[in-house]
């Protein structure tokens, strides 16, 4: 069967069917799949049943394994993280405020796979935002103050031992490794350019990006609002709704996403993989 594709009525997103993700893949079908995720920023793969090892191999169809300094990863399986909430949990939703995966790495992933393997009956879309459009859509004054700046991204917010995820948060099912590693600060350009499109993104979030280099730290927060404000608007928004066994991969170059809630009461698993820059050519 064809790869077929189903674009989404929104700025972002695609479903794909014809493609059996429990067999290895051709180099002509990673091509394709590549040249669609580029396009549309984020895929989701029609439902099938999958194991470790098969998101493992379809990873690595696309780069090297990424980094997760901040996850404990699923025994015998070192690249794989679960995101997980079991029906009874009381923590808050992992997640919720938007990002870009580890944009406070030196070099942040480039793609993030998630499978659905419990997906609850009602509630836990994952919002995604094309930061593409949200930077060719910046009024003009505020691109002005930010041309030619650099976001301060750090892990802080997150998984310091103060951090969200912190000493603090008891009872949580999820597998975090907290660290003081996370203070750590990293600088990336606001408007980053993806090297495999060419296209000027805003790379910024309040999930990771506490002040821009070289202004005043009131005057940064200011802007930051701002900003955080525009990225998110709803045009800019594709809202995917999850389903038992689907796959979703998405580009972390060009979109920021966030977690919802509204399925209290039933339990959620998903296995995470990322997916690191590949070696230029």
């Amino acid at each position: 069967m064809a790869i077929e594709l189903d674009i989404a009525a929104a700025p972002c997103g695609a479903l794909v069917r014809g493609v059996d993700l429990a067999a290895p893949l051709g180099a002509a079908e990673v091509a394709v799949l590549r040249a669609h995720w580029l396009a549309h920023q984020v895929l989701a793969f029609a439902p099938q049943a999958l194991g470790l090892e098969d998101l493992e191999r379809v990873a690595g169809c696309f780069g090297p394994f990424g980094r997760d300094p901040y996850f404990h990863s699923v025994p015998g399986h070192p690249h794989v993280a679960q995101v997980r909430r079991e029906a009874d949990e009381k923590t808050s939703i992992f997640a919720e405020s938007w990002h870009s995966d580890w944009s406070f790495l030196a070099a942040p992933p480039a793609a993030t796979l998630l499978y659905g393997d419990v997906v609850p009956p009602v509630g836990g879309d994952t919002l995604f935002a094309n930061q593409v459009a949200a930077w060719s859509a910046l009024p003009a004054a505020l691109r002005r103050s930010v041309a030619g700046r650099h976001g301060i991204h750090s892990a802080r917010r997150g998984y310091a031992p103060q951090g969200r995820y912190g000493t603090r948060d008891v009872g949580r099912s999820m597998a975090i490794r907290v660290s003081e590693d996370a203070m750590a600060t990293q600088l990336h350009p606001i408007g980053r350019v993806h090297p495999e499109t060419g296209r000027t993104a805003l790379f910024v979030s309040p999930g990771y990006t506490i002040g821009i280099d070289g202004m005043p730290e009131d005057e940064s927060a200011a802007v930051l609002r701002e900003l955080f404000a525009h990225q998110a608007r709803p045009e800019f928004v594709y809202r995917h709704r999850w389903k038992q066994g689907m796959l979703v991969m998405w580009d972390n170059r060009a979109v920021v996403h966030a977690a919802t809630g509204g399925y209290e009461g039933h339990r959620r698993l998903l296995h995470r993989i990322t997916v690191a820059e590949r070696p230029p050519t």
